[in-house]
Protein backbone atom coordinates (compact mmCIF):
# COMPACT_ATOMS: atom_id res chain seq x y z
CA UNK A 1 0.00 0.00 0.00
CA UNK A 2 3.13 2.27 1.13
CA UNK A 3 4.98 1.77 -2.12
CA UNK A 4 1.18 2.23 -4.50
CA UNK A 5 1.01 5.70 -2.72
CA UNK A 6 4.37 6.58 -3.57
CA UNK A 7 4.49 5.64 -6.98
CA UNK A 8 0.92 7.83 -7.61
CA UNK A 9 2.12 10.54 -5.45
CA UNK A 10 5.82 11.25 -5.27
CA UNK A 11 6.59 9.92 -9.12
CA UNK A 12 8.15 13.16 -11.38
CA UNK A 13 9.05 13.56 -14.94
CA UNK A 14 9.47 16.11 -17.46
CA UNK A 15 8.69 15.47 -21.27
CA UNK A 16 10.29 17.66 -23.68
CA UNK A 17 8.93 17.55 -27.77
CA UNK A 18 7.04 14.39 -27.06
CA UNK A 19 3.91 15.60 -28.62
CA UNK A 20 4.77 13.88 -32.18
CA UNK A 21 7.87 12.23 -31.39
CA UNK A 22 8.90 8.78 -33.01
CA UNK A 23 11.34 8.13 -30.92
CA UNK A 24 11.55 8.83 -27.28
CA UNK A 25 14.90 9.33 -25.55
CA UNK A 26 15.33 8.46 -21.64
CA UNK A 27 17.86 9.95 -19.38
CA UNK A 28 18.86 11.27 -16.58
CA UNK A 29 20.98 14.21 -14.98
CA UNK A 30 24.12 15.50 -16.79
CA UNK A 31 23.12 13.24 -19.50
CA UNK A 32 19.80 14.66 -19.91
CA UNK A 33 21.47 18.21 -20.70
CA UNK A 34 23.54 16.61 -23.60
CA UNK A 35 20.66 14.89 -24.98
CA UNK A 36 18.04 17.85 -25.15
CA UNK A 37 21.04 19.41 -26.97
CA UNK A 38 20.95 16.63 -29.71
CA UNK A 39 17.16 16.68 -29.31
CA UNK A 40 17.34 19.89 -30.54
CA UNK A 41 19.52 19.47 -33.60
CA UNK A 42 18.04 16.54 -34.36
CA UNK A 43 14.55 18.55 -34.88
CA UNK A 44 16.42 21.01 -37.16
CA UNK A 45 17.10 17.56 -39.56
CA UNK A 46 13.26 16.57 -39.17
CA UNK A 47 13.67 14.12 -37.03
CA UNK A 48 10.67 13.57 -34.59
CA UNK A 49 12.54 13.21 -31.24
CA UNK A 50 11.24 14.09 -27.66
CA UNK A 51 12.91 13.13 -24.49
CA UNK A 52 10.93 11.93 -21.26
CA UNK A 53 13.68 13.10 -18.15
CA UNK A 54 12.59 10.92 -14.91
CA UNK A 55 13.29 13.69 -12.02
CA UNK A 56 12.75 10.53 -9.66
CA UNK A 57 14.47 7.26 -10.29
CA UNK A 58 12.40 5.98 -7.41
CA UNK A 59 9.43 6.00 -8.27
CA UNK A 60 10.42 5.37 -11.91
CA UNK A 61 7.77 6.89 -14.19
CA UNK A 62 6.31 3.67 -15.43
CA UNK A 63 3.51 5.67 -16.49
CA UNK A 64 4.59 8.46 -18.89
CA UNK A 65 6.85 5.94 -20.59
CA UNK A 66 4.20 3.19 -20.80
CA UNK A 67 1.89 6.24 -23.14
CA UNK A 68 4.58 6.94 -24.78
CA UNK A 69 5.05 3.34 -26.03
CA UNK A 70 1.39 3.52 -27.22
CA UNK A 71 2.93 6.11 -29.97
CA UNK A 72 6.71 5.87 -30.39
CA UNK A 73 8.47 3.48 -32.37
CA UNK A 74 11.52 3.11 -30.23
CA UNK A 75 13.24 4.20 -27.33
CA UNK A 76 17.09 5.46 -26.74
CA UNK A 77 18.28 5.22 -22.98
CA UNK A 78 21.51 7.89 -23.14
CA UNK A 79 23.27 6.60 -19.74
CA UNK A 80 26.63 6.93 -17.64
CA UNK A 81 26.47 3.39 -17.08
CA UNK A 82 25.97 -0.40 -17.99
CA UNK A 83 22.55 -0.09 -18.89
CA UNK A 84 20.85 0.05 -15.73
CA UNK A 85 17.52 2.77 -16.99
CA UNK A 86 17.68 0.32 -20.47
CA UNK A 87 16.52 -2.21 -18.14
CA UNK A 88 14.48 -0.32 -16.28
CA UNK A 89 12.58 1.31 -19.30
CA UNK A 90 11.93 -2.07 -21.02
CA UNK A 91 10.40 -3.07 -17.79
CA UNK A 92 8.29 0.04 -17.87
CA UNK A 93 6.91 -0.58 -21.36
CA UNK A 94 6.90 -4.26 -21.36
CA UNK A 95 9.02 -4.68 -23.76
CA UNK A 96 6.74 -3.87 -26.49
CA UNK A 97 9.48 -1.29 -28.34
CA UNK A 98 13.11 -1.74 -29.38
CA UNK A 99 14.81 0.49 -26.26
CA UNK A 100 18.53 0.58 -27.40
CA UNK A 101 21.30 2.38 -25.66
CA UNK A 102 23.88 5.39 -25.57
CA UNK A 103 26.32 5.33 -23.17
CA UNK A 104 29.38 5.42 -21.32
CA UNK A 105 31.08 4.62 -18.37
CA UNK A 106 34.31 5.42 -16.41
CA UNK A 107 32.81 8.99 -16.07
CA UNK A 108 33.26 10.32 -19.18
CA UNK A 109 29.96 12.32 -21.15
CA UNK A 110 28.92 11.43 -24.36
CA UNK A 111 28.86 14.25 -26.44
CA UNK A 112 25.84 16.21 -28.03
CA UNK A 113 27.62 14.80 -31.46
CA UNK A 114 27.49 10.88 -30.14
CA UNK A 115 24.04 11.50 -28.84
CA UNK A 116 22.80 12.79 -32.14
CA UNK A 117 24.52 9.92 -34.23
CA UNK A 118 22.35 7.52 -32.28
CA UNK A 119 19.06 9.28 -32.62
CA UNK A 120 19.64 9.30 -36.39
CA UNK A 121 20.16 5.48 -36.16
CA UNK A 122 17.10 4.92 -34.10
CA UNK A 123 15.17 7.50 -36.70
CA UNK A 124 15.88 4.99 -39.71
Amino acid sequence: ERYAKLEKEECRWEEYLMDDAEVCVVSVGITARVAKNAIVAARKEGVKVGMIRPITLYPFPKVPLAAAAQKVKSFLTVELNMGQMNEDVKLAIGCSKPVNMCNRVGGMIPSAEEVLAAIRKEAK
